[in-house]
């Protein structure tokens, strides 16, 4: 039995009918060969049930039987999501349905030559059983086979916006219902739909909108699909305990959770270890972004292992993600992208790094793409990078370096899950959401502060408050009384509390407070609020300053909301002259409990993710990738100005704060992170360089950290290094690389 290395360093390799069987054989033995210790691979249920209770795994077999004689280690991914031809014809009431009713087409899959996509739903028991004959069986033909290291389940942790309205779905969402609520009777009070009566009465919302009705179906949505994906984990267990369980998802809670269920947090609990796609050629290459998605799989995972499950190592052509963007923004992949990408995964904290091919497949849409490997499997300059980097991490002398793990971040950004479903509920969409999350990441990141995600279910737990000296709470218009009372709570308990505007403003059930802040919140900001504005189109000139702080005023976004003090002291005004809250109170700082609180009425995160975004500046939905570079080019470069003001928000929110960033850093762009290692009590300083050129700078520790004398290189070979001294030490980092220290007290 072949155990999962302890970091696995491969890609998906075989999804039916790529890569040719001939060259299966030869490509086993180049991976080995290039130091690949793991291949996944996707064991798709359509192409192996080709009639009921038959299976075809020869193909599977021969991957099993090459990856024992190679030394690589298989990890199984099931597809149920592709259900076989015959499933989809003698099952038509399990058909996927959309809010018209419409039923799901079958179709081929877009990252593989096979049909039966996008699967049957589950909910249907008659369906439910036929999945857990195919994963038994499954489970059972390989839990002793030599070249099995482990599973993968329900690929990417997200479900389809559109589906599923099936009658089957809609009685589990009923049972759902009544777990809740008991009669029929409570659930029409509790929507405001006075006349239910019977269960029969009760249908799920085909338009959606900010109320109680369409506030359950979107948790019963995500409630059921990790109840599924429990089903998956168990139904494998039952046969082979002995083998791990992994699942990766998006690394877009932010944007999709929502309308596709995702959450990292939720998926990682099912399972022994995590992972996220993340590929710069969808998302960007811009710095931040790849380093948002490792924070947010790492916070997720909540201490388990995670993996960069899917990471680019070849480009991507024809896709609209692509489209009027530049060749460098993640589209062709160099061998310096692909070390720095990795890299970066690295001190993020991943331990495990896979591409989503081996090889680029040969058909269907994703054609040529992702893969280090020539479309005929020969090597290349990515190939040769991916296999230096998969011997480096892979050696016995690194373990080291992986017992270390992330400092705790300078400050958390807590992640709310109800603020996000109700801003897709009342805008159709959660850009705005995810502007102030990810704005507020920027703009710590850009100060080198590591910001971490945290979930507002972590603010309080058995092991007391959650450790930060600085929390920050983004887009909080609507809070259930459950995360209002764990904000309270955090804050009394000695937390230090940064709120944008509105908090509360939306209740329980989507109802807007009589009383603002809501929920009780003004106690805790000691604050009232005076005026409100919802007025995002033609907010973009909004401005405010912080009281006692020279320097530019600081720009908002979205909504505006002015206060009376309620206890608390007046900390920020608005611009002289602005509507109608020009000079009125717009920061309100206040003493809770042991803690204190700083209330901004507006939005700085949405406002530092706008700085760099010309369309969401002028009103216009933003991360339309054709439109935004285009008219970033129409329009010159971002605003300097309001960069440098919200840079120096950020930074005072720090001195506000007392802290005092991990490493500091006096060369902008150069990228520091921090590792610890417990059981040594040494560290791991990460720099990393996103620039094609060569950048000096100088880094200065904090903490027991800058307490070291000795720093060894771990990477790359042949770094020169001198003594830290004081806390600071000199490097010289290449373009598009890194230099990795083992920092300690003694020669290591």
């Amino acid at each position: 039995m072949a155990p999962l290395p302890a970091f696995p360093y491969g890609a998906v390799y075989f999804r039916k009918s790529n890569p040719p069987p001939e060259d299966w054989e030869r490509d086993y033995r180049t991976a080995a060969e290039d130091g690949l210790n793991a291949f996944r691979h996707w064991f798709l249920w359509s192409a192996i049930e080709v009639a009921p209770g038959e299976y075809d795994w020869a193909d599977y077999d021969r991957q099993l039987d090459l990856a024992a004689g190679h030394g690589i280690a298989t990890v199984i991914a099931e597809f149920l999501s592709a259900a076989p031809e015959w499933a989809w014809c003698d099952y038509p009431h399990a058909r996927y349905q959309d809010a018209s009713g419409a039923p799901a087409v079958r179709s081929m899959g877009g990252s593989s030559a096979t049909g039966g996509f996008p699967g049957l739903c589950l909910d249907n028991p008659d369906v439910l059983a036929l999945g857990e004959r195919f994963l038994t069986t499954l489970a059972q033909r390989y839990c002793g086979h030599p070249g099995l290291g482990g599973y993968d389940v329900w690929n990417e942790c997200n479900i389809a916006a559109r589906y599923c309205y099936c009658p089957a779905t809609t009685d589990r969402f009923r049972e759902w219902l009544e777990a809740k609520y008991g009669t029929p009777r409570e659930v029409s009070k509790a929507w405001f739909r006075h006349s239910i009566t019977e269960w029969r009465h009760v249908d799920p919302p085909r338009q959606l909108g900010p109320y109680p009705d369409s506030l359950d179906w979107l948790q019963f949505r995500a409630d059921n699909a990790y109840r599924l994906m429990r089903w998956r984990v168990e139904t494998i267990r039952r046969h082979d305990p002995d083998h791990p369980i992994t699942a990766h998802g998006v690394a877009q809670t932010l944007t999709d959770h929502a309308a596709g269920a995702n959450d990292e947090w939720r998926a990682a609990a099912e399972v022994d270890s995590y992972g996220f796609t993340w590929v710069q050629s969808r998302r960007g290459d811009e710095p931040w972004k790849h380093f948002h998605a490792v924070d947010l799989t790492r916070a997720g995972s909540r201490g388990k292992p995670f993996w960069h499950a899917e990471a680019q190592a070849g480009p991507l052509w024809l896709q609209p993600q692509v489209v009027g963007r530049p060749r460098d923004d993640g589209r062709i992949s160099s061998p310096e992208d692909v070390r720095y990408w990795s890299l970066t995964s690295f001190a993020g904290g991943a331990t495990g790094w896979l591409c989503p091919r081996w090889r680029p497949l040969l058909d269907g849409p994703l054609f040529g793409a992702f893969g280090p490997y020539a479309l005929d499997g020969g090597r290349t300059d990515r190939s040769e990078i991916v296999g230096r980097l998969a011997r480096w991490a892979t050696a016995p002398e690194q373990a080291a370096l992986w017992r270390a793990r992330p400092v705790r971040g300078d400050v958390g950004i807590i992640f709310v899950p109800e603020s996000n479903v109700f801003s897709y509920l009342q805008q159709g969409r959660t850009e705005w959401y995810a502007e102030c999350a990810r704005g507020a990441y920027q703009g710590f990141f850009d100060l080198n502060a590591q910001p971490d995600w945290v979930h507002v279910d972590d603010l309080i737990t058995a092991a007391g408050p959650a450790p930060y000296r600085l929390l920050y709470l983004p887009y909080p218009v609507h809070l259930r009384t459950e995360s209002a009372a764990a904000l309270r709570a955090w804050v009394e308990q000695g937390g230090t509390l940064v709120s944008e505007g509105c908090p509360a403003f939306f209740g329980d059930r989507g109802r807007a407070g009589t009383t603002q802040p809501n929920l009780g919140l003004d106690a805790l900001f000691g604050a009232r609020e005076r005026y409100v504005e919802f007025t995002p189109d033609i907010s973009d000139d909004l401005t405010f300053s912080m009281e006692g702080q020279e320097g530019p005023v600081v720009p908002g976004a979205l909504f505006l909301q002015a206060y009376n003090s309620a206890g608390g002291a007046v900390a920020g005004r608005y611009a002289e002259g602005y509507a109608a809250v020009g000079g009125r109170p717009a920061v309100i700082d206040h003493t809770f409990g042991k803690g204190r609180t700083r209330l901004v009425g507006t939005f700085p995160g949405a406002a530092r993710s706008r700085a760099d975004d010309p369309v969401a500046r002028r009103g216009a939905p933003s991360g339309s990738t054709f439109t935004t570079h285009r008219l970033a080019q129409a329009s010159g470069p971002p605003s300097e100005e309001r960069r440098a003001a919200l840079n120096a928000f950020f930074a005072g929110l720090l001195a506000w704060a007392g802290i005092t960033p991990h490493v500091r850093t006096d060369n902008p762009q150069v990228i520091a992170r921090l590792h610890h290692d417990p059981g040594t009590g040494e560290h791991v300083l990460w720099a990393l360089n996103p620039t094609d050129a060569t950048q000096r700078a100088t880094l200065t520790l904090a903490g027991e950290a800058g307490r070291h004398t000795k720093a060894q290189p771990a990477w790359p070979e042949g770094t020169v290094v001198e003594r830290p001294q004081d806390g600071r030490l000199t490097v010289d980092i290449g373009g598009r690389d890194a230099v990795v220290l083992k920092l300690g007290s003694r020669a290591t």
